[in-house]
């Protein structure tokens, strides 16, 4: 039996291995939904390791202490939306996912939905959290495709990084990777910057963004042979790598 210093609040549980946010399960809890060790649970409890979980009657499974669900590095297609929405279920990458890994999934760092490339996604919370503070401090390679040839001073606006109300992204590296006819594509490099502020500096530089990819975020380098809409499970190694920035431990 655990012992009672390792109880945790149920909330906190089933956010943690990624059922379910803190305020759906509130809500499941409220409308009877949840029960533990087959007994309706009530706001506010605590749970053990050995107790049982079920939602709807089904068993929750929960990773073995010390344990974490997988990290999955995913190629997504431009367009396709990431994460699942209520009013379109199932046509989002997240819902193809093995259920093994979990019932809900969370993005770390997402693209916008209109651009694509490399993304990561785990069912584990407390993981997702600690990616999410570590990718602030690590370099994003996007492939940029505009409308038309940048001038040398949209190159030089987009590499001072200024964003509105006075904000500012690290651009480390913009350079011309072909294209034809009306496209150009750009290699470029920022520092802990998101899809939507660099899309956002992109077009105040009043350039028609078609699209970005992301094709590598710190260690983790988009791979050749993992074709639009699969993914690949992160190895040890390369989770440690990601996780091995000094702002993923605070």
């Amino acid at each position: 039996m655990a012992s009672a210093g390792e109880a945790q609040r149920l909330q906190k549980v089933l956010s943690q291995i990624g059922v379910g946010s803190r305020r759906e399960a509130e809500a499941w809890i409220r409308a009877g939904r949840l029960t533990v060790n087959d007994q309706p649970a009530v706001l506010g409890m605590r749970v053990q390791p050995s107790d049982q979980l079920k939602l709807d009657g089904r068993l929750i499974r929960r990773p073995v202490r010390g344990g974490a669900r997988p990290v999955f590095l995913c190629h997504r297609s431009p367009g396709v939306a990431l994460l699942p929405a209520r009013a379109h279920a199932g046509s989002s990458f997240a819902e193809r996912m093995p259920r093994r890994a979990g019932w809900r999934f969370l993005s770390v760092s997402p693209m916008p939905t209109v651009d694509g490339g490399l993304e990561l996604l785990t069912a584990d919370g407390t993981l997702a959290a600690r990616l999410q503070r570590a990718v602030r401090a690590l370099e994003s390679e996007l492939s940029v495709r505009v409308r038309g040839e940048l001038s040398d001073a949209q190159c030089q606006a987009i590499l001072q990084g200024e964003l509105d109300r006075g904000r500012a992204l690290r651009i480390l590296t913009l350079e011309s990777s072909g294209g034809q006819a009306s496209n150009r594509w750009y290699r470029l490099v920022t520092l802990g910057a998101s899809g939507n502020d660099v899309r956002q500096l992109i077009e105040r530089q009043a350039v028609t963004l078609v699209r970005m990819l992301r094709t590598r975020l710190g260690p983790l380098t988009l791979p050749r042979t993992l074709a639009r809409g699969q993914w690949a499970e992160l190895d040890s190694d390369q989770l440690s790598a990601l996780l091995g920035s000094p702002a993923a431990g605070r």
